[in-house]
């Protein structure tokens, strides 16, 4: 079909919002432990509401998607986040706050389904992969301002009134005086809205999916569970997902107990650091995967994290939130090696093994609890050494991965393993 520039936009910001929605945790965590007077292990819990979503919804929203095509299901994920982001805002409770971020993560699980055939087919196949990794580029660039809405939501809410603009004199009215942080929610519950009305309103073209975009019969998935491949790569994400959100998430809190640095300022500052420097490694990755095998890449990007993280949790003062910056930045390259090793590692029933790796996003959930169990046990910063585990294991996919086709790069085409033994 003839390219659609206006929907090609739609799912770009549809991107930048489930950045906004998804990203913010790490840099409330201070705020909430404060709030409802959390142990490290509660608050771990917190990211687990959040992401165990992925692994309920990913599998799921493919076969809701085959039935009820893209736009009932956008509506409807939006509406759940709508929903999750409303209740908490009105009712900000801590066991209220499990289901809202369960319901949030129930609409982004399905979000991330819908959006890429959307893309797809709006933007052209020829185009599908510059239009992916631009969407990636928008992830990251609103992962890097949620943070800082929420600083300035803060700062201004802690500030006297006589200052307030509308937005802020509205937001004042409507959060307790002591829980300034949860005004980042009614700001939520508004861009849901918003996106409700726009796609509501929007046409969108009819989507055929591709064999290896549809969800497999429950035989499929079976098949695909007894090959240790399937199982590795499953493992390799929930890896990579764990380290991402294991060090976003505790970022700030980790500033404030061993740097007495305000979570509100530059606790939320380095968190948008990360994700900024996870953006901008994202360019990078894009050069050296023209000039490199993916799998040494990938094998670089983990050294180069260890010795990041290895800084920011053991380094001074002065170099700390530099190094976690950097952690973002060498990790940038991560996730999208790992899903093409993934699927270049079997050559049928793609589509189901998609959904199977995006169960793996629990990692997400896992390895923030973990570490917060760890570091009421231990501390946090020796809670968080449990991030060596997971990035060894991803240095180990570039060791171990043997694709059908490797990445091509300016010294040679595309070449399938079988061909060069």
């Amino acid at each position: 079909m003839v390219r659609n520039n206006a929907v090609v936009g739609l799912v770009l910001f549809i991107f930048f919002v489930i950045s906004l929605l998804t990203n913010i945790l790490g840099p409330l965590v201070p705020n909430i432990i404060d709030s409802f007077h959390l142990s490290l292990t509660q608050t771990g819990f917190l990211p687990f509401a959040f992401f165990i979503a992925y692994g309920v919804m990913s599998i799921p929203a493919g076969i809701l998607l085959e039935k009820f095509t893209e736009k009932p299901v956008l509506l409807v994920s939006f509406a759940l986040a709508l929903i999750g982001s409303f209740v908490f805002a009105m009712k900000p409770l801590f066991g209220i706050y499990w289901f809202s971020l369960f319901s949030i993560g129930v609409g982004m699980a399905m979000l991330q389904v819908a959006i890429n055939p959307l893309l797809r087919t709006a933007g052209g196949e020829e185009h599908f992969a510059f239009f992916s990794v631009f969407g990636q580029l928008v992830f990251g660039l609103a992962s890097y301002i949620s943070p800082l809405i929420y600083s300035y939501l803060v700062q201004n809410l802690k500030a006297p009134a006589a200052n307030d603009n509308s937005m802020i004199a509205t937001l004042r009215n409507l959060v307790p005086a002591n829980l300034q942080w949860v005004s980042i929610y009614w700001v939520f519950a508004a861009i849901c809205i918003l996106m409700v009305v726009i796609i509501g309103l929007f046409p969108l073209p009819k989507v055929e999916l591709k064999e290896d975009e549809k969800a497999g019969a429950k035989e499929t998935y079976l098949q695909l569970f007894k090959n240790p491949t399937v199982i590795l790569f499953f493992i390799a994400i929930f890896a990579y997902v764990g380290t991402e959100q294991g060090v976003a998430n505790w970022i700030s809190e980790f500033l404030r107990r061993y740097h007495g640095m305000n979570p509100e300022v530059e606790g939320a500052h380095t968190v948008a650091w990360f994700w900024g420097y996870m953006t901008l490694g994202c360019a990078v990755g894009l050069v050296l995967l023209k000039l490199f095998d993916s799998r040494w890449v990938l094998v670089g990007a983990a050294v180069l994290a260890f010795i990041a993280l290895s800084t920011a949790l053991f380094g001074p003062t002065s170099m700390v939130r530099y190094a976690f910056g950097a952690v973002g930045f060498c990790a940038s390259v991560m996730w999208s090696i790992i899903f093409s090793l993934a699927l270049n590692s079997i050559d049928k029933h793609h589509g189901s093994f998609s959904g199977i790796l995006c169960t793996g996003i629990i990692g997400g959930a896992i390895v923030p609890l973990i570490i917060g169990k760890l570091g009421d046990a231990i501390g946090l910063r020796y809670g968080m050494l449990f991030l060596y585990i997971t990035l060894g294991y991803i240095l180990s996919v570039g060791l171990w991965a043997k694709p059908l086709i490797t990445n091509a790069t300016i010294r040679k085409k595309v070449q399938p393993e079988a061909a060069k033994a």
